[in-house]
């Protein structure tokens, strides 16, 4: 195992949303990548422990690191796959890998 992946697997991230006890303000701005909507951007807070390391340290390695800007272009006619662009390159994702990154909304 790599440094990282030991990492990611010992820390242990609530599966609150993040910001919870802040100001109301604060907690509605918070979601998950699948609750974007097309043309939204958002900085990505962190990565619930819902995935395992290895998969944890591939959204890493995808650029889905704390503090990345990343933008939702358009579902799928079913609504999985979405895809998103982070890091100047358009990605897809499963609707449940979206739900286990949370964002705070910019616009």
């Amino acid at each position: 195992m790599s440094v990282m992946t030991t990492q990611l697997e010992a820390r242990r991230i609530s599966t609150e949303r993040p910001g919870a006890g802040s100001s109301e303000s604060a907690d509605s701005a918070v979601t998950t990548l699948a609750d974007m909507r097309k043309g939204q951007t958002a900085h990505v807070v962190d990565v619930c422990d819902e995935l395992d390391p290895a998969s944890a340290r591939r959204m890493f390695d995808l650029g889905f690191a704390p503090g990345a800007e990343v933008e939702m272009l358009r579902k799928a006619p079913m609504a999985d796959p979405v895809v998103f662009r982070i890091a100047g390159y358009d990605i897809a994702l499963r609707r449940v890998q979206a739900r286990c990154i949370h964002v705070a909304i910019t616009t």
